[in-house]
């Protein structure tokens, strides 16, 4: 006889335990309100959940449960979520313009703001007026998809609405233009407002500080100041990195202080803003202290220390830092590991630099990205492995970047292989052939190996294109004002007292042993004096002459420059640092470097 088989309900599985939830909530209460349930949702699955149960109640199309799953989706947005959000939102018959502001809001914080935009088209085809939180939401999402033209357009609205003055929206306009790099735009808004609010000072100055113009932040924040607004913690982000960008340490020491007087050290972003002010205005000492200062350290806060160490080549000091992290439980991010590559590269340590760059997504499933990648080839090229580091860019599995080509390019400049350099500009001319610094590193290699030929080519290449070089600018802070220096500056000009201090300091520093390199002056028709003036002008030598002229014998000189310091800069500062019995401080694009007792931090691995 046959066996009869179990019934099928003998093997159903297991229910989840929301599924418990649900099934002991329809036992013991009315099916009317599944609501209550709503706030212990973790996940979209678990709505979908409580969706099915108002289907079965007949509650699917009540508004106010369709308003609650949409609040749900959007709050922390990703694409599933939006997009349920978007059939749910489809499904109402009349929305209401706080249901299109949720949207809105949502997309605004999603990986798709772009789709705010129809969706607010579709507000004003149902003849809504936007309200004081629509154009917020839809101005964000303009400005996270870096939509100019249709910020604009809105802002369009803004006018025609007579709503241009709009405490809340005002901030939103600034942000959004400076978030599309049309800053004027922004301080146009922010100039015609009648009384601008903190928030307001705020969008501007954190607009400034993103478009590295740091003195009209500066001058927005003293601003500020006389309308007795009270500064916020914002505020103080901005402010310091904009101290941070001008190196200004005096006043970011008096920011500090205004920090803890008005209580805002306790925020902890304000103080990694701090570690990262002092590190680039180069006091480690500072930046040590108030990291050790810390009741909490998140991981930006590590982070930000481990970079500090990097930067000043204490490249030892920054992985010994992140074992100490690893040891306090805190998980590493992205810019722990671009301070560890940092490290490693400008301290020659290759397998360390390919162990942590391996480890970033074998044990931390972090995803390198295009400033990791430039580490390595940083550090490949910087130890002499070209060869390697072109074959590392070539098989990249993401599109290469100039600026990738241009670390490899500067390392066959140091290491003097000029048909790797050739075979390099090549590339980056296939990507940008605007940029002046990739000709004038290639042409000095090239004088440098006396293939002059090829200097000139590259001179004419670099005219016919209409290319500027961008000059050597050199900054130093002396009682709380900035100064710059441009190279060149002195050439043409008549001697003034600055001029006359640098034409004697060289004389001084010959005497003691300083020869300047004239083979770094790459120009066939000049001799040498010519050449030795050109280099004597230098932006960093400048600034140093006036730091020795204008500060205290002993105390620390520090100089900021927008280009990689050159050798003959390099080896002066070294003689300067021993005659005078000063420490010298100079930040460059790549690194600090640290001149004390005619020696540098970097080792001359620079």
């Amino acid at each position: 006889m046959a066996t009869v088989p179990s019934p099928v309900t003998s093997i159903s599985p297991p229910k989840s335990k929301f599924n418990e939830k649900i099934s002991r909530f329809e036992t013991l209460n009315p099916p009317q309100n599944p609501l209550s349930l709503l706030p212990k949702c973790t996940s979209l699955k678990e709505l979908k959940q409580i969706q099915a149960f108002t289907i079965k109640t007949h509650l699917q199309n009540d508004l106010s449960f369709l308003t609650k799953f949409i609040n749900f989706c959007t709050k922390n947005p990703t694409f599933t979520s939006m997009e349920y959000a978007h059939k749910l939102f489809d499904n109402i018959s009349q929305p209401d313009v706080v249901l299109f502001n949720t949207m809105a809001r949502g997309y605004s914080r999603s990986n798709t703001p772009i789709q705010a935009i129809p969706l607010f088209s579709q507000l004003l085809s149902f003849g809504f007026l936007p309200d004081d939180y629509t154009f917020p939401s839809v101005l964000k999402a303009c400005s996270s998809a870096k939509a100019l033209e249709e910020g604009k357009q809105i802002h369009c609205l803004v006018i025609k609405l007579g709503l241009n003055h709009n405490i809340y929206i005002c901030p939103s306009l600034i942000s959004m233009y400076t978030e599309c790099n049309d800053v004027d735009s922004a301080r146009r808004v922010f100039d015609k407002m009648l009384d601008p609010c903190v928030i307001s000072y705020n969008a501007m100055i954190t607009g400034y500080a993103k478009c590295s113009r740091p003195n009209e932040a500066l001058s927005l924040f003293r601003e500020l100041q006389v309308k007795s607004l009270k500064p916020t913690d914002v505020t103080m982000l901005s402010v310091l990195s904009c101290c941070a960008l001008l190196g200004a340490l005096d006043l970011g020491k008096w920011m500090h202080e205004y920090v803890k007087k008005n209580g805002l050290d306790k925020y902890i972003k304000v103080s990694t803003a701090l570690i990262d002010m002092y590190a680039k205005c180069g006091s480690l000492e500072d930046a040590i202290c108030v990291f050790e200062n810390m009741s909490i350290r998140d991981t930006p806060a590590w982070s930000a220390m481990i970079v500090a160490y990097a930067t000043h080549g204490k490249g030892y000091k920054a992985i010994e830092t992140f074992e100490e992290m690893r040891k306090a439980g805190v998980q590493p991010d992205e810019i722990t590991f671009l301070g560890l590559l940092y490290a490693c590269s400008h301290n020659g340590l290759v397998d360390e630099g390919w162990r942590f760059f391996s480890s970033m997504s074998d044990k931390y499933s972090i995803i390198p990205g295009i400033k990791h990648y430039g580490c390595m080839v940083d550090l490949l090229g910087r130890t002499g492995n070209l060869d390697e580091a072109y074959k590392f860019i070539d098989e990249l599995p993401i599109k290469p970047t100039p600026i990738l080509w241009r670390t490899l390019l500067a390392a066959c400049s140091s290491h003097g292989d000029v048909e790797l350099g050739k075979r390099v500009i090549e590339r980056i001319f296939e990507l940008d052939e605007s940029h002046g610094g990739d000709y004038v590193i290639l042409s000095n290699l090239c004088a440098r190996a006396g293939r002059w030929e090829d200097v000139d080519f590259l001179r004419k290449l670099m005219n016919d294109r209409g290319v500027v070089k961008v000059p050597g600018c050199s900054s130093i802070e002396v009682d709380n004002v900035v100064h710059e220096f441009f190279s060149g500056d002195g050439v043409n000009t008549v001697s003034t007292s600055l001029h006359k201090a640098l034409d004697e300091l060289m004389k001084e520093l010959k005497m003691v042993g300083y020869v300047p390199d004239t083979s770094l002056v790459f120009h066939a028709e000049m001799g040498e004096a010519e050449k030795e003036i050109s280099l004597r002008y230098h932006s960093e030598k400048l600034a140093i002459a006036y730091g020795l002229l204008n500060t205290p014998p002993g105390s620390t000189i520090r100089v900021v420059k927008n280009l990689r310091v050159c050798g003959d800069c390099h080896s002066s500062a070294k003689h300067i640092s021993q005659i005078f019995d000063r420490q010298i401080i100079l930040r460059d694009v790549q690194r600090f470097h640290h001149f004390r007792n005619g020696e540098c931090s970097c080792g001359d691995f620079w």
